[in-house]
């Protein structure tokens, strides 16, 4: 397979025929790289099976550890999501778009590597304008976990996804050097129950505060 780099983000170049090559490539189950607000991330239609089964592939992914989504705003959550505990919905109202994912009860029709051991999927609207704009256009959950292989350091940079997957992934989406540090902050949401999964980028502390505890 060809390497094809395109410059994409919205500060450098969002010529709409690159990004539409690139959205043509997600609707035909390619895995593109993609820029967020964290690190690069590993682009497919989340409700595509094979599609996020090649992101499992290049990842080198432990099922245990599922693979998270962006959507372009709370009406594309209908697609994912059985339901949203009111808690989620103050979290979305402070944090999103933003480096927080929020994991809800999902529905059982989707691919298996998107869901954790009880039943959730992990969600955020990333703050970074091409990763939403992504969604938007697809009109469909983007898979965004981090584009590196598991172990690896996260790509904060175009030119390390493409040491990563050159002959893998053809087409990178260059939203220069990412400002990511720690990852997306990922928490569950069971009724009213937070439970922190990993803090990243967010503070606990703030997420509590949030909630008014």
């Amino acid at each position: 397979m060809s390497k094809r780099k395109i410059e994409s983000s919205e500060g450098r170049s969002s010529k709409p025929e690159l990004f539409s090559r690139a959205v043509t490539a997600i609707r035909q189950g390619e895995v593109i790289v993609f820029p967020t607000e964290t690190f690069y991330g590993l682009g497919a239609d989340a409700l595509n099976s094979a599609a996020v089964e090649k992101v499992v592939s290049l990842k080198g992914r432990n099922l245990e550890n599922p693979i998270a989504v962006v959507i372009a705003d709370r009406e594309m959550l209908k697609e994912v999501v059985a339901e949203v505990p009111p808690a989620a919905l103050r979290l979305m109202e402070r944090f999103w778009p933003g480096p927080l994912t929020l994991v809800l009860p999902a529905k059982k029709t989707l691919p298996a590597p998107l869901l954790n051991s009880s039943g959730g999927i992990g969600i955020r609207i990333s703050s970074h304008p091409a990763a939403t704009r992504l969604a938007r256009e697809l009109g469909r959950p983007l898979t965004a976990t981090s584009a590196n292989p598991s172990g690896k350091e996260p790509a904060r940079t175009v030119e390390e996804a493409i040491g990563y997957f050159s002959g893998h992934v053809e087409i990178f989406l260059d939203g220069g050097r990412l400002g990511g540090t720690k990852g997306s902050t990922v928490v569950e949401i069971v009724g009213d129950r937070l439970k922190i999964i990993r803090e990243g980028e967010i503070r606990s502390q703030d997420l509590e505060k949030s909630l008014g505890r």
